[in-house]
Order: structure tokens, then C-alpha cells, then sequence
């Protein structure tokens, strides 16, 4: 992938792209290797590629300049903006609305954010879109000063734009470099985006998490739900389940699923889709994955966890240890934090891995990780 934003010296985010595209993918491979060399792998799956450019379907946007002329982006070490609206990680479409926001900015009068004077109102700009066309833009303001002119001035841009959707406003008032807050206003009646994978519904709402490479995220469900499908089981659990892709897919109309996830949002949208779907024994709640386990006499026959980067952490891996399901599932975005799980769970074969590109053109990767209870001390 060749970006000019790179070659000048610009942005360094994509920190492998002076690499060969088959070479990423040997390191990371090698990588995954080298962590789990210590235990016994029933077989490795070659990694699941992902186009190199064009494949996110979102970008989060530091609003800097002038109102009069703003410029979506980053800001470097040094403090100076840099336009990222030409990056080339972006679909096409994406390029039409920014055109477009640019102006919209001075109608609505939402002065950017400066970092150093503490002055100004509107610090990002988070643009999701959907495969099936729609999209979602959220305005993260720091306060609700500038609202009404935002709402005045919005009827132009969804004439200009009808795609987007849903749009919202988000509330983060604290001068630290943090995304967002707790405060989401809603400026459409719909406030939620649908998505599509594997003929499985989907939804994204404002402050619900989803993965940004749609086409590797739809190989990673369908693979989990190959997966499963091979399994002698009829219950599990799908902890730390976002939006429910992995649950969803995985469901039957005779499995006995329950997600929990500690984001509403996201279990809003899991709710849904389980809803349209007509899944009778899929149950999604909002609480605290460990907290939830931990907190249960029995376990179903396959607990799945999709972690944060931290992983499943100490106290979730001894409950699993002495619960003993007869599998685990484990999809992660952190390989280290994954392999350091697993060698909590001596008890456990690693039957199954595969490495899927979700991240082009860095280190990171997502890994599926399929474990199954051993015999005798782990040994199957």
C-alpha cells in the first residue's frame, strides 16, 4: 500500500507498511508461534488475510484549525495538525463527507478544540460505516454550548448526506486526551446503525465497541461458528460479548447461549438481534463478565471469551480451571495476554489456533483459540 502521508513523514501509525504484505503476516504468524511454544498445538490454521487498504470502517477524527478551516486528523508530538482525510486505511465513501463536514463546521459554529489554549468546542469526529451502506457520525463536543446550533444546522447536511443515519452528539468535557464520555445526545431518531455479516443481523449504537475491519471480523465469526458446530455442545457462554457477533453465530435454535457484556449499549444491540433472529435461548445481560461467572455454581460445556487487551486476567482462568468446561473458545486482540491465560490453564489442550489480519500493516492481530479439556493433567 503506498500512502503519501507516510512517505512525507507524516503519520507513522501504520508502523510496518515499509514491509512486504506476506512478510507481516510470517512475523505475526511467527510471533503467535514463539508465545505459545510452550504448550502443544493440535493444529495450526494459516492466517486469514485482509485487504491492505481501504478496509476500516471507521476513523476517529482530531478536529483542529479553524472553524473556518478545519482539518480532521491527528495531532503530532510537535502540536501540529495533520489531515489524515486521505488516508488510504479509509473506503472511498468516506472522502464525500468530510468534503462536506468542512463547511458544515462554519454553518453550525463548532470552533475546534485547541489543546494548548483550552479554548474551542468540537474535539473529534467519529465516522462508522456499515457494509449495507449506512453510516453513523458522532460529534464529541465539550459541552453542550454549541448544541443548538448543531441541531439547527444539521436538516442541510442529511440533505447533503443521506447516509448518515445515525448522528449524535457526544459530551466529553475533560482536558485529557480521552475519546469520549459518559454523556451520548441523540440528534436523530434512529440511533442505531444496522450491519450485516453472514446473513447475521447485527447492530452498532454510538458507544457500543465493533470491530473496524468488517470483512476479517466476518471470517472470525464464521470461523468461531464452524468451530462450534463441530462440538459435541448445547450450552455456552459468551463472555465479554460486545454487540454478540460471536454468540450469534454460534447459536442454534437448540443451544442454550447467555452473553453478558458490562456495555448497555452493546447488549442492546446483541437483544436485538437475538429478537430478529428468533432465538428463544439466547439471553444477553449488562454485567460484569468475571463477576457473572464467578458467581455460578455451573458452567455450560463452552464458554467463549472475547477479552480487552488485558485478557481474561488471574482470577477468571482459576474459576475456569476448577469448573472445567469441556471447552473454551478464545479470541483475542492481544496474543501476550492470551498465551499468559493459557498457561493458566494447564488443565486445557490447545486443540486449535488461527491468526486472523484484522490490523494490517502493524504488529497487532486477532487470534481464535480453540482449547479442550484434557484427560488426564492436560494431556488428551
Amino acid at each position: 500500500m503506498h500512502c503519501a502521508l507516510y512517505d512525507a513523514g507524516r503519520c507513522r501509525s501504520c508502523q510496518w507498511l515499509e514491509k512486504p504484505y506476506p512478510q507481516q503476516l510470517n512475523d505475526k504468524q511467527s510471533l503467535l508461534e514463539q508465545l505459545l511454544a510452550e504448550r502443544p498445538v493440535g493444529e495450526w490454521l494459516p492466517p486469514v488475510q485482509s485487504a491492505q487498504q481501504g478496509f476500516r470502517n471507521k476513523a476517529k477524527m482530531v478536529v483542529s484549525g479553524s472553524v473556518e478551516r478545519p482539518i480532521f486528523g491527528m495531532v503530532s508530538r510537535d502540536g501540529e495538525p495533520v489531515d489524515l482525510c486521505a488516508c488510504p486505511l479509509y473506503p472511498d465513501s468516506f472522502s464525500a463527507v468530510f468534503t462536506l463536514l468542512k463547511p458544515f463546521i462554519a454553518r453550525a459554529g463548532l470552533t475546534p478544540y485547541n489543546i494548548v489554549r483550552k479554548r474551542g468546542e468540537l474535539k473529534f469526529l467519529l465516522l462508522t460505516e456499515s457494509t449495507q451502506g449506512g453510516m453513523m457520525l458522532r460529534f464529541v463536543l465539550r459541552s453542550t454550548s454549541k448544541l443548538q446550533q448543531l441541531r439547527d444546522a444539521l436538516p442541510w447536511l442529511q440533505q447533503q448526506l443521506p447516509q448518515l443515519k445515525v448522528i449524535s452528539a457526544n459530551i466529553q468535557p475533560v482536558h485529557m486526551a480521552i475519546l469520549e464520555g459518559d454523556e451520548e445526545i441523540a440528534l436523530t431518531p434512529d440511533q442505531t446503525l444496522a450491519e450485516r455479516f453472514n446473513q447475521v443481523p447485527l447492530y452498532i449504537r454510538p458507544q457500543s465497541f465493533f470491530q473496524t475491519n468488517p470483512q476479517v471480523a466476518a471470517d472470525l465469526y464464521a470461523t468461531a461458528r464452524d468451530w462450534v458446530a463441530q462440538l459435541p455442545v448445547n450450552s455456552m457462554w459468551d463472555l465479554f460479548c460486545g454487540v454478540g457477533g460471536f454468540g450469534l453465530h454460534c447459536a442454534t435454535p437448540e443451544m442454550q447461549l447467555t452473553g453478558i457484556e458490562i456495555n448497555a449499549e452493546a447488549i442492546a444491540c446483541a437483544q436485538q438481534s437475538a429478537q430478529q433472529l428468533g432465538l428463544e435461548k439466547v439471553s444477553f445481560a449488562a454485567l460484569d463478565s468475571t463477576q457473572f461467572a464467578t458467581s455460578r455454581e455451573a458452567v455450560p460445556q463452552l464458554v467463549l471469551v472475547n477479552p480487552p487487551r488485558r485478557g481474561i486476567g488471574e482470577e477468571l482462568c482459576a474459576y475456569l480451571s476448577e469448573m472445567a468446561p469441556d471447552y473454551i473458545l478464545y479470541s483475542s486482540c492481544n496474543p501476550t495476554s492470551m498465551a499468559q491465560d493459557i498457561a493458566r490453564l494447564a488443565e486445557y489442550d490447545v486443540s486449535r489456533v488461527q491468526l486472523f489480519d484484522m490490523f494490517p500493516h502493524t504488529a497487532h492481530f486477532e487470534v481464535l483459540c480453540l482449547l479442550k479439556k484434557g484427560e488426564k493433567g492436560g494431556t488428551a
